[in-house]
């Protein structure tokens, strides 16, 4: 009977209906008039049949469908490795202006960028985001 479609709800189910459609909307399951008519039907819903029709055709929150939101895995490599990969050229970058220019100044560039990169970077708190990143993986 508590799973009924006629039992009437509150304001915190409607805040949750309206979070939920938010996640949906932000993974890219519904499109931005579907994103408007669904909330604004959740807004003035009085029972729970009400909500239960907006998220018919959404899977659930706690499925096993994949999110579309995510990154490639090469994507993913990248912009986690970017200022190894940055830092990693800076040397070659330096000596071809080095021979372009004839400055010898072009090789500040090497402890230059470094600083630039990594200052004020707390290299354990890196540390802790790959270690859950691998777990969730």
């Amino acid at each position: 009977m508590a799973d009924s479609p006629e039992i009437r709800i509150g304001d915190s189910e409607r805040a949750q209906a309206l979070d939920l459609l938010g996640k949906h909307f932000s993974v890219g399951r519904l499109t931005v008039a579907e994103f408007d008519e669904r909330s604004t039907r959740a807004a003035a819903a009085l029972t729970r049949g009400d909500l239960e029709v907006l998220f018919a055709d959404l899977p659930a929150p706690n499925s096993d469908v994949p999110d579309t939101g995510q990154k490639s895995r090469s994507e993913s490599m990248f912009s986690d490795r970017w200022r190894e990969i940055v830092v990693g050229l800076t040397p070659f970058v330096a000596l071809l202006l080095f021979f372009a220019f004839d400055s010898w100044l072009w090789f500040l560039l090497i402890p230059a960028v470094s600083i630039v990169l990594y200052a004020g970077r707390d290299d354990d708190e890196d540390d802790v985001k790959k270690i859950k990143k691998k777990k969730n993986s």
